[in-house]
C-alpha cells in the first residue's frame, strides 16, 4: 500500500510532484509506460460499499480487482470538444433538445430546452469553461468518447477501487478521513443549507477547474465531489450481486460514483469512497461527468 498522505492544491501545480506521484503508482514492471494522463491502479482487494452506508451499499463485498488505468481526472470540456469536432459527435441531449438542470433555492429538477455539454445551464446562461469536468452528458456519449480514445469506462468495482488506493485500511474519502485539511475543503461540495443556499465556502458553487482540490494518495483528482462519474455497470443490489458473481448483466440504470457540488453531507453525502448513484444510460445532468479507464494488457497492445 502507499503511504497515506495529503497533497495540497498548490501542490498539483507542479509537474515535478505530479512526476513523483506517477512514479509512486507505477508498480505493474519497471518497463511498463502509464498511458498520458492517466495513473497506474495497482491489483489488490478491496472492500465494496459500507456496513453504515445506504441500503444500496450494503451488504460489504471485498473484491479482488486487476491492475489497471484511470485518467487522473475526469475528462474536460476542452477534451470533450476536441472529441466532437473530430468525430461529428452529437450528444443525446443535444438530439432531445433539453437535459437535467437543478434550480438553486427549491432543489427542483427540470429538463431545460436548450442545456447542453457547452451550456450546462441554458444556452443564455455562461459557457462551459474548458478546464473544468464536461457535463450533460449520458452514458452512451461517456462510451462513445472512451471508445475513440481506445479506452472504456471504469466498472463500479474498479473506481471504488482506485478512490481507496493508496489508503491503509478503512477511509471514508478519496481523500481521507475529513472533509477539510487546515481550514481548506479537500472536495467541491454543496456548502451550506441544501437546497437553499450555497455559500460557496469551498470556493465554488458550480464545477470547480479539475485538479484545484489536489491529488489523492493513488495520484488522481476528483474522485470525490465536483461531478458525479458514470461507469460501466449495471446498478443492482449487492446481495444479488454476491451471489451471480459480479454486476448485474441488464438493467435499466448504470451506475454512477464520486458526488458532485449538488451533495451536501446531511442529505446526499455522494462523495463517500462507496456512495452510489443511478440514472438511466440515455440522461443527461449538469453534475455528472465521466472519466475512462484502460485495462494494462489493452494498454501493452
Amino acid at each position: 500500500m502507499f503511504m497515506h498522505r495529503y497533497i495540497s492544491p498548490r501542490t498539483v501545480c507542479s509537474g515535478l510532484m505530479l512526476g513523483i506521484v506517477a512514479s509512486v503508482a507505477t508498480n505493474v514492471s519497471a518497463d511498463a509506460a502509464v498511458p498520458a494522463e492517466m495513473v497506474l491502479i495497482p491489483a489488490g482487494t478491496s472492500p465494496i460499499g459500507s456496513a453504515t452506508g445506504a441500503t444500496d451499499e450494503q451488504p460489504v463485498f471485498r473484491a479482488q480487482v486487476d491492475a489497471f488505468y484511470l485518467d487522473r481526472s475526469p475528462v474536460t470540456v476542452k477534451a470533450f470538444a476536441d472529441f466532437v469536432t473530430t468525430h461529428n459527435y452529437v450528444t443525446d441531449a443535444e438530439t432531445a433538445g433539453s437535459a437535467a438542470v437543478m434550480e438553486f433555492g427549491s432543489g427542483h429538477w427540470y429538463l431545460l430546452p436548450g442545456a447542453s455539454w457547452q451550456h450546462p445551464v441554458g444556452a443564455h446562461n455562461t459557457p462551459a469553461l474548458p478546464d473544468h469536468p464536461v457535463t450533460q452528458v449520458s452514458w452512451h456519449d461517456a462510451v462513445a468518447y472512451c471508445d475513440a480514445q481506445s479506452k472504456r469506462l471504469p466498472s463500479e468495482v474498479e473506481w471504488e477501487h482506485a478512490a481507496r488506493s493508496g489508503h491503509d485500511g478503512e477511509v471514508a474519502y478519496a481523500f481521507g478521513d475529513a472533509l477539510l485539511h487546515e481550514g481548506d475543503y479537500l472536495a467541491n461540495v454543496w456548502t451550506g443549507a441544501f437546497p437553499v443556499l450555497n455559500t460557496g465556502d469551498d470556493g465554488f458553487k458550480a464545477t470547480s477547474p479539475v485538479g484545484h482540490f489536489g491529488l489523492t494518495p493513488a495520484g488522481l483528482t476528483d474522485m470525490a465531489g465536483n461531478v458525479w462519474e458514470w461507469t460501466a455497470d449495471w446498478y443492482g443490489n449487492y446481495t444479488t450481486r454476491r451471489s451471480a458473481g459480479g454486476a448485474p448483466a441488464t438493467g435499466t440504470h448504470k451506475v454512477q460514483r464520486g458526488g458532485s457540488f449538488l451533495c451536501e453531507a446531511s442529505v446526499c453525502h455522494g462523495f463517500r469512497v462507496s456512495a452510489r448513484s443511478p440514472a438511466t444510460p440515455d440522461s443527461a445532468s449538469m453534475h455528472v461527468g465521466f472519466r475512462c479507464a484502460r485495462s494494462v494488457e489493452e494498454a501493452a497492445l
